[in-house]
């Protein structure tokens, strides 16, 4: 009787086991790879974000039925770990497709994953616009605007600018050198009557503020194009006040409104620097009000832009997953392509040209409140408004 039992058990404990590996080969699985360690203040909201994507999803069936699971990994901000990592989620974890990245080196180089081993990829974060353009390929897809789009809807505001003496200042990396070469082409094309009159490159993370403020000083512009983000925008900020370089001077600044490189200006934040980012206190649409609700219900924090770009990362995927009715890259790329869905800032499209997402950004300019840096005079901008048309685009990509 005892070695029947002991038969029942294991036959029990067999037929139990493959139950949950049936259950556990339902669950669609994303792969997501970003640089945690090396870029927390913007990473760790933005992980949040995707965390309440994916518990969103899946209280309400999850996709066509099925578990969404996110395996994430940390690239370290490092473009050949960030390649391992693609190369693990995908051979190891078996993942339907991958998702994430921040820098733009480490956003080209899964992409460059992607295209070779013909993988889907939807680029959360990198901003240059050798994603979608110049290196675009048939697997990747953004979700950000772009640098040409944030540099268009820059532009606007600052060809208005008496300023005819420019200098810029930009991390010496992919993302600043596009960004400053698109701004540069925009602006000049407004204003012919501009001189580029000085260019810092400080290596990224690494800035060594004083003699950067001090070229830019010499130089004597009117007005000064920024890039720098993170810790070396702090620096910056800092010694340039010290200075008074921007005394006297317009200061247009990529990024430099987003919550995460204000709040740590605090008392030291410029006032009226024209900014891209994301004045989450001052927008008041249906959308935006109910995700700014359940983001706060759940972490007892205000989002930051990094929480939205998460957040709207797998809500993509997902949306993508749903319609194509399959992990069939194939079939997803068929399905990603013109597929628009709802967003905290609206209705959003993927463009079948060039897989670029129409998520706008906000534009306005710095001030302070109570001592902290706050975004003023914000206006959204709808990214379809600033993409060029298809048929530029397909002078700037390759054929597929």
């Amino acid at each position: 009787m005892r070695a029947r039992n002991i038969f029942v058990g294991a036959a029990f404990a067999l037929l139990a086991a493959g139950m949950g590996h049936s259950a556990l080969a339902e669950d669609i699985k994303i792969g997501e790879i970003n640089s945690y360690s090396l870029l927390p203040s913007f990473t760790e909201p933005y992980r949040k974000g995707w965390q309440l994507a994916v518990e969103e999803i899946n209280a309400a069936g999850g996709i066509n039925g099925k578990k969404l699971v996110v395996i994430s990994k940390d690239d370290g901000g490092k473009p050949a770990d960030a390649q391992t990592a693609a190369n693990e989620l995908v051979s190891s974890e078996g993942v339907a497709m991958l998702t994430g990245t921040f820098l733009s080196n480490i956003g080209l180089a899964v992409s460059d994953f992607a295209n070779q081993k013909k993988v889907f990829f939807l680029a959360a974060e990198p901003l240059t616009d050798a994603v979608t353009w110049s290196k675009g390929n048939k697997y990747t897809f953004r979700l950000r605007p772009s640098n040409y789009m944030q540099a268009a809807m820059l532009v606007e505001a600052a060809s208005k600018l008496p300023a005819k003496r420019w200098a810029t200042i930009a991390p010496n990396y992919e993302y600043g050198q596009s960004a400053v070469a698109v701004f540069k082409k925009l602006m000049s094309e407004k204003r012919p009557d501009i001189q580029w009159v000085d260019e810092q490159w400080p290596p990224q993370g690494k800035i060594d503020a004083g003699p950067v403020v001090q070229a830019v000083a010499q130089a004597n512009p009117e007005a000064i194009l920024n890039v720098t983000f993170g810790p070396d925008l702090v620096k910056l900020v800092r010694e340039g006040n010290t200075r008074g370089l921007f005394k006297g001077r317009e200061v247009v600044s990529f990024l430099t409104g987003e919550p995460e490189y204000l709040d740590p200006l605090k008392d030291e934040t410029p006032e009226g620097w024209i900014v891209t980012g994301y004045p989450w206190y001052s927008i008041k649409t249906p959308e935006h009000d109910a995700f700014l609700k359940a983001y706060q219900a759940k972490y007892n924090d205000y989002p930051r832009l990094g929480s939205i770009v998460g957040y709207q990362t797998i809500k993509a995927a997902a949306a993508i997953l749903a319609k194509a009715g399959s992990t069939d890259t194939d079939k997803m790329i068929a399905a990603a392509e013109g597929i628009s869905m709802p967003s905290p800032f609206g209705e959003i499209t993927f463009r079948k040209i060039d897989h670029q997402s129409t998520l706008g950004a906000f534009v306005g300019k710095t001030a302070q409140k109570d001592g902290k840096g706050v975004m003023v005079d914000a206006s959204y901008k709808k990214g379809s408004d600033y993409l060029p048309s298809d048929a530029e685009v397909e002078k700037l990509r390759p054929k597929d």
